[in-house]
């Protein structure tokens, strides 16, 4: 008969084991998970559930936490550190997730985080991985202080974020608010969404900015969605819940390749290539100064279904997308006229220049639709700066490796206008492979502005200054013609409008031909 243990024995390895994993299966406790669930949130591990494919969580790191022991170096209790991470799948693709448990003291990193959130993005670069965050942290504490007995200089090792994002795509969730550090983790991907009235993110919060500032402000304000989506554009998409901000990350994922290694995977859409949409033909007003749906063009030309729209609520005047041509994955671009006329803002600026680097990092051919009345003009305009935006997007632009198209549906005027696509390219040898529709016309200004600026005293002389100036504007229309610069070849060709959709996915294919055959990985110049 074997013998009771004494009372002060340690437990045999492998039930120790046992017992600090359910320990951290746990999380912060049934009552805390309870009040969370309460306020219809996910806990961490639950967010990496309904993320990833069933089953194919592997974690690591999920004895890391801080043990309290008795006088006899026996452990009395055990806290996990607030940090979920491990290697999954998504559609069947390998990917690293990292996930936050704000329930363990606000997710501060003084729970002992911040060695794993570097691990995982380490590993994620040793192994090409994508990788997920989901953020939602209070940031620092002064605790850390007492917990460590002294100060330090601040720094957090962001060397492998700033590799990671010409490496591997990077996508982030903020969950909570999230300030300081977790601010930089969610901002730090190629894709990033937040939680209407549930997330915030800023550089401090309002406890922060009352002793630093004198100034009260809440949360929402200081960095809700509508801050950071629409007015600093720090974060591309908003989400009405938590399950709908998972959903954008898959669907943001499915467009891209694994690593800059590989080129992104076709998708069979049953979308015909060849389908041709007569409206079309008609659907841009011969008056420029009217608008048009421009979506329904990008979702006529492309397989239907397969737009996902990237920071639709910030530089609205110029919409980036991700889609399909033929299943293949592509990045499209195209102006809006019914936000600013189309003009190239400071915030579409910055927009165009972030989302042409997505592109070229990643082997995504870039559609340009383009309907540009040039850059924004007037007081508001200049102060932002935006001819400055415009060059650096000019440049980004230049820079791109990739293959690309420009097809002019109404406008093209300016330093904007001349923004089609690379000139010359890195290689010096850019195709500069542009198209027309009939209602295009471009130069260095539009007419009706060219006419009233060249033409002022000649037309207040008028007899009628109306009839004078309609008459100058239609003849120098007559010289715009996109016919005049067909026959000069300023244009490949000019298509009927219903004929789009064809010529792309032609196109795309002889694109993916290319690009199988010349060297992958990381651009020379890194993701910006």
């Amino acid at each position: 008969m074997t013998s009771a243990p004494p009372p002060d024995a340690e437990p045999p390895p492998l039930e120790e084991l046992a017992q600090r994993r359910a320990t951290a299966r746990e999380l912060s406790g049934t009552e805390a998970i309870a009040k969370w669930h309460a306020l219809g949130r996910l806990t961490a591990r639950e967010r990496i559930e309904a993320f990833l494919d069933p089953g194919s969580f592997q974690e690591f790191g999920r004895l890391a936490g801080h043990g309290e022991y008795d006088d006899r170096g026996r452990l009395r209790r055990f806290t996990p550190a607030n940090c979920v991470m491990g290697r999954g799948e998504g559609a069947g693709r390998p990917l690293m997730i990292v996930a936050d448990d704000y329930t363990i003291r606000g997710g501060s990193s003084e729970a002992a985080v911040a060695e794993k959130w570097i691990y995982a993005e380490r590993m994620a670069r040793e192994f090409r991985l994508p990788l997920v965050r989901f953020v939602d942290s209070a940031g620092g504490s002064v605790r850390l202080l007492e917990k460590a007995g002294h100060t330090k200089i601040p720094g957090y090792p962001l060397w492998p974020s700033t590799a990671l994002m010409s490496e591997v795509p990077v996508a982030s969730v903020a969950f909570g608010a999230c300030a300081g550090l977790a601010a930089v983790r969610v901002i730090g991907a190629h894709f990033s969404v937040m939680v209407k009235h549930q997330a915030q993110v800023f550089a401090a919060g309002p406890p922060v900015v009352k002793q630093g500032l004198g100034r009260e402000v809440d949360k929402e304000t200081l960095g809700g969605y509508q801050t950071c989506t629409r007015v600093s554009g720090i974060v591309n998409n908003a989400a009405e819940d938590e399950r709908d901000a998972l959903a954008q990350v898959r669907r943001f994922l499915s467009y891209l390749p694994g690593n800059a290694w590989e080129l992104p995977a076709r998708v069979a859409t049953g979308d015909d290539a060849e389908r041709a949409d007569a409206a079309l033909d008609t659907l841009i007003p011969q008056d420029a100064r009217k608008i048009y749906p421009a979506r329904r063009i990008a979702e006529t030309v492309c397989d239907r279904g397969s737009l996902f729209e990237i920071a639709p609520d910030y530089g609205a005047s110029l919409r980036t997308v991700l889609a399909r041509l033929d299943g293949h994955a592509v990045g499209l671009m195209y102006n809006d006229p019914a936000v600013m006329g189309g003009a190239l803002t400071q915030a579409a600026a910055r927009k165009l220049e972030r989302f042409v680097d997505l592109c070229d990092s990643f082997h995504l051919p870039v559609v340009n639709l383009v309907d540009q009345p040039g850059v924004m003009i007037g007081a508001e305009a200049e102060a932002a700066g935006t001819i400055a935006a415009a060059a650096r997007a000019a440049a980004a632009i230049e820079q791109a490796s990739v293959p690309w198209i420009a097809v002019v549906l109404r406008r093209a005027f300016g330093v904007a206008g001349s923004m089609l696509g690379p000139w010359q390219g890195p290689s010096g040898t850019s195709l500069n492979h542009r198209f027309a529709w009939p209602s295009a016309r471009w130069g260095s200004i539009p007419i009706e502005g060219g006419v009233a600026a060249a033409y002022r005293r000649e037309i207040e002389a008028a007899a009628d200054p109306a009839a004078r100036r309609e008459e100058l504007e239609a003849y120098y229309r007559r010289l715009a013609s996109p016919f005049r610069t067909a026959e000069a070849f300023g244009v490949v060709d000019i298509i009927r409008p219903s004929e789009t959709r064809a010529l792309l996915c032609r196109w795309v294919r002889d694109a993916y031909r290319l690009m199988t055959t010349q060297t992958l990985g990381p651009k020379r110049r890194g993701m910006r």
